[in-house]
């Protein structure tokens, strides 16, 4: 952490090109009525990070320019904007990382997930969480309970996937379930499954 005059400065961990991971000072944005500057406490490394950092590309999307990294994250609110009112200072909160538009019907049937104008952290171009904070929407913060650390918070991203999965497929008492692939996703996906009652969960092992 660098030193500027009596202010500390924000700091990131910026996608460079290949294999090339620097930190470096990341300005962030004005907080808004609407929004929350939070000190990030945990990172979770995604798939899609590896891929950015080994091939700058994952899929359609391109790193074109330097990114900040990281999406799977947790942390402690520092500051929060006028309108905010279920927040405070010292709350620890697990961050929901996609900002969807809110206008499309899409989000305004409840399915935002799928909008079209998605802003998802460290999908390029835009920037990630792993820095020392953030400017994020207040609403996309969720408090967490005593009994979670902020480690378990930074997994909730990718837990949801698991229960995603699980709801699609209706998994209950009388499925039998088999997850392809032994990675995160695939171990998540599993505990979730057993979470939804599943008595029989096989895995191939698959990569």
């Amino acid at each position: 952490m660098e030193i500027v005059g009596r202010k500390k400065r924000n700091m990131a961990a910026w996608l460079l090109g290949v294999n090339n991971l620097k930190i470096q000072p990341f300005k962030l944005p004005p907080l808004g009525p609407h929004d929350a500057r939070i000190r990030m406490k945990a990172v979770g490394i995604c798939g899609s990070d590896v891929h950015y950092l080994k091939e700058m590309k994952l899929a359609d999307f391109i790193v074109k320019e330097p990114m900040v990294i990281g999406h799977e994250c947790a942390g402690i609110i520092e500051e929060v904007g006028a309108e905010v009112k279920h927040l405070v200072p010292g709350d620890r909160v697990a961050i929901e990382p996609g900002i969807s538009c809110w206008r499309c019907n899409l989000c305004k049937e409840g399915r935002y997930n799928l909008c079209t104008d998605m802003k998802f952290f460290a999908t390029p171009p835009v920037h990630g969480s792993l820095a020392n904070q953030i400017v994020h929407p207040a609403d996309l913060c969720f408090k967490l309970p005593d009994n979670v650390s902020l480690e378990e918070g930074a997994m909730c991203e990718p837990l949801s996937v698991g229960v995603h999965a699980c709801r699609r497929a209706n998994i209950g008492p009388e499925t039998n379930v088999l997850v392809m692939g032994a990675g995160p996703i695939g171990l998540v996906t599993l505990l979730a499954a057993r979470a939804f009652g599943s008595p029989r969960i096989s895995d191939c092992g698959c990569r």
